[in-house]
């Protein structure tokens, strides 16, 4: 199945900026993330958008993205494509050689790994050292990977005396051809095991749980990744290992909201605070703060605290915690409450002419489309 459009995935046209990049990537990582999103296909949708948003943020991979889409530019050039596979057979058929072709027995990086790791939302912006499992393989401790029963060792492979390959004789009408391939006796090894280890059953490795020891660096986001260096699938044929890829998928907050390195966050204000003033305690990453509310406050009002955000994770600063204050209009008066607001309302009448005039402007302005 053909991949999707990147900009698609993401709901974005090829003029986006970055910062549009970014921002759609959060929307959509938090609605796919499958700690929130429990729908079968979630966890495709996440992977997905995670995708694309390592592609379209990143400048080069941008470029080449728009340039030439999801195909390889390099395709069917060298080793890189299956455009040109067929030409190993004919230059094997004409040369007997089989240059093009790896050998069997030649030194290979092992695979890299993936692991998904889980993290609070303080955990996140805090960091914190932790202890995972994940699995490897390792040399078979019964027969020190040879992979033959104890007592008994590999035979070197009759059939191409341990070359691992085998040449092929052809008719052409070119003439008699000598082709090389590998040695269908022993896959190419050069040695043939009949006795195999019972613990590995030949295979001179066995399968095994490795605890790695992982420091979270402080604030990481959703999707993000670290890699640690030769912790993936052991090399072949003294090989060296591959890498293991650990990413951050970090729950949501319930009062926390989390852009970048700035946090926001929603305070209620009674009526009374927001008309009359008052000091309020706000909580924060770090604690609680105090914050002063001045008299006549709006709802919908913005505060900032600088400094009480996300440590940004490459040393660059910290961000700021946003403020937005809602006006709670209360319910279930008493009749003395009502009253009291009754009285309020008479001593205080309607807004002054000039501020009457303003608001009624802005209705007329808001209904003739301006």
């Amino acid at each position: 199945m053909s991949k999707r459009d990147y900009y698609e995935v993401l709901g974005l046209d090829k003029n986006a900026s970055n910062d549009e990049v970014k921002k759609a990537y959060r929307k959509l990582a938090r609605q796919y993330h499958p700690d929130v999103n429990k729908e079968a296909d979630a966890e495709t949708k996440f992977k997905e958008v995670k995708e694309a948003y390592e592609t379209l943020s990143d400048p080069q991979k941008k470029a080449h993205y728009d340039q030439f889409g999801h195909t390889d530019p390099n395709q069917g050039f060298g080793g890189a494509g299956a455009g040109f596979e067929g030409f190993g057979d004919i230059f094997d058929m004409f040369f007997g050689g089989g240059g093009g072709r790896r050998n069997p027995n030649a030194p290979r990086q092992g695979n890299d790994l993936q692991y998904g790791l889980r993290l609070s939302f303080e955990e996140a912006v805090f960091g914190k050292e932790t202890e995972i499992q994940i699995p490897t393989e390792e040399t078979c401790g019964t027969c020190h990977g040879s992979g033959a029963k104890p007592g008994t060792k590999p035979e070197t492979c009759s059939h191409c005396n341990g070359s691992g390959q085998l040449n092929v004789e052809q008719n052409t009408p070119f003439g008699r051809i000598v082709n090389r391939r590998v040695c269908n006796h022993c896959s190419g090894k050069g040695k043939i095991i009949k006795e195999k280890c019972n613990t590995c059953h030949g295979a001179g490795k066995v399968r095994k749980n490795k605890k790695l020891s992982v420091k979270v660096p402080a604030g990481v986001d959703n999707g993000q990744q670290i890699r640690m260096s030769g912790h993936g699938e052991p090399g072949v044929n003294g090989g060296p290992a591959g890498d293991l890829y650990v990413v951050f998928q970090v729950a949501e907050h319930e009062f926390f909201e989390r852009d970048g390195d700035d946090i926001y966050c929603e305070m209620p204000l009674t009526f009374v605070q927001a008309a009359l003033g008052d000091e309020i305690e706000v909580p924060t990453l770090y604690g609680k703060v105090k914050l002063k509310i001045p008299a006549g406050t709006q709802t919908g009002t913005h505060f900032r605290l600088r400094g009480k955000g996300v440590k940004n994770v490459h040393g660059r600063g910290q961000g700021d915690q946003h403020i937005q204050v809602k006006v709670v209009t209360p319910k279930n008066l008493t009749e003395k409450q009502k009253q009291l607001l009754r009285d309020f309302s008479e001593i205080s009448g309607s807004l002054p002419d000039e501020q009457q005039d303003g608001f009624f402007d802005k209705v007329k302005r808001a209904f003739k489309g301006e």
